[in-house]
């Protein structure tokens, strides 16, 4: 790879390795209070980081990685979401100076996922235009305690999520239709705070990069049949194209535009937000890449009612896609090629920068002794890097690679039996024990990997 501009990193999210609830002026976030299936682990200990910290720097020192992608909880820094929490800005600090220290770059997103709870239950959270103020007040925040030494920024963490995501979001409307039309209005907030944020940005942090992180959506028809054809294209505006077409040109694409409309779910909007949508134009792309999907158009009468949000209507709906081998828990099949027939993609329509935030293999990792044996997490990786090669070797802009994730962390609804981490953490759902941090063997892959590309 070109080694210059290229980062070897590694990611994470605040709620889902941090734990250290209620500790040093923590308000309750979403993530606090969400419904986790009995003996299922939840997000108040998670991995630990914030008792084991210095430990896991030095491990991401010892693996070589030079980007830390990771994110602020807003509630650490926050507090109940109104005023600045010293405890946990300090805490950021030596996080970030620890990472310069050891010559790693730090890269954190603002929003993944959490969010205070005290703002669904004050105002309903992102379904009102005060959530925009709270957000860039609190990257206001951030900005000026760490813009002086972090330079790279995301914004929000997989905005299809986390608009759709009840547990995440607050949004519990009863009945069906006004909870859709509620969605897309938080949808809409989020991206005008993004834009309030960018441009913020451009005034407060000097030499700076910034700019959203996408859950990458590599959709295939399930046959060659127009109307599925159709269908894939649909689904590729609802389920990424909306996001980052906004992200970048400040407009959604025109049939979801015309979709919403014909639904009433179109958000309400203000004329002065056009402006802004249009002219705070992100510096890059970060890719969240897993697998893709296979779309099929709706069959009459179909009941689509227990799937996600975002599949609800009428143009598109899950297919199978047979050409892919499927485990446990990666259910679409593994796709390496997807990551670049994706990034292609979304380079020719965006033409920005791009940089891999997420990519990996969930498996239920069991501890050997004191080793672990993941070499079907080693293989997934190897074959998706090797994309990442394939597309800088043919001039597209790609910067960075983070495998998710750098240690097992809490996983939304699966807790720790659902593992991705390159660093084992020793405890199960039932039971924290100490946290005790066993580097698997996909750990010592990736760091010849590193030591090879230079």
């Amino acid at each position: 790879m070109e080694k210059k501009l290229f980062h070897w990193g590694a990611s994470t999210s605040a709620f889902q390795v941090e734990g250290g609830y209620g500790e040093g002026g923590k308000g309750v976030a979403t993530t606090d209070v969400r419904n986790i299936p009995v003996g299922i682990a939840d997000s108040k200990v998670a991995s630990d980081q914030y008792h084991h910290l210095k430990e896991d720097i030095a491990l991401m020192k010892e693996l070589g990685i030079t980007l830390y992608r990771f994110s602020f909880n807003w509630t650490r820094i926050m507090g109940e979401g109104y005023e600045e929490n010293q405890a946990g800005i300090e805490f950021y600090n030596q996080l970030i100076d620890l990472c310069l220290e050891n010559g790693i770059t730090p890269f954190p997103t603002l929003y993944h996922f959490e969010m205070p709870q005290k703002f669904v239950e004050d105002f309903a959270g992102w379904q009102s235009r005060t959530c925009v103020d709270m957000f860039v007040k609190y990257a206001e925040t951030c900005f000026r305690y760490f813009g002086d030494r972090v330079k790279y920024w995301g914004t929000i963490n997989e905005q299809l999520i986390a608009s759709a995501a009840s547990d995440l979001n607050g949004n519990h409307e009863a009945n069906s239709d006004q909870k859709m039309k509620k969605m897309y209005q938080m949808s809409y907030h989020m991206s005008l705070a993004e834009k309030k944020t960018i441009e913020l940005f451009r005034k407060t942090v000097e030499n700076g990069m910034i700019g959203p992180v996408c859950s990458m959506q590599v959709v295939y028809p399930e046959s060659p049949s127009p109307a599925n054809i159709l269908a894939a294209r649909n689904a590729q505006d609802f389920l990424q194209n909306c996001f980052l077409d906004m992200s970048v040109f400040g407009r959604y694409p025109t049939s979801y535009s015309n979709y919403l409309k014909n639904k009433g779910w179109y958000p309400e909007t203000k004329e002065e937000d056009a402006e802004l949508l249009k002219n705070n134009r992100p510096d890059f792309i970060g890719i969240n890449y897993y697998c893709s999907t296979c779309i099929r158009a709706l069959d009459e009468g179909e009941d689509t009612s227990k799937l996600p949000p975002f599949y609800r209507n009428e143009l598109f709906t899950l297919g199978d896609n047979p050409y892919l081998t499927k485990t446990e828990w990666m259910e679409f099949g593994i796709d390496p090629e997807g990551l670049y027939i994706g990034m292609r993609d979304i380079y020719e329509r965006y033409e920005l920068p791009m940089v891999v935030a997420e990519n990996g293999l969930a498996y239920s990792d069991k501890l050997d002794g004191e080793k672990v044996f993941d070499p079907y997490r080693i293989d997934y990786l190897e074959q998706h890097i090797n994309q990442c090669e394939r597309l800088i070797e043919e001039g597209y802009p790609v910067f960075g690679y983070c495998p998710w994730s750098l240690l097992d962390l809490v996983s939304s609804h699966q807790g720790f039996k659902k593992r991705y981490g390159l660093i084992y953490v020793d405890r199960t759902d039932e039971d924290v024990k100490e946290c005790r941090r066993i580097p698997k063997e996909s750990y010592f892959w990736y760091k010849e990997r590193i030591q090879s590309s230079k």
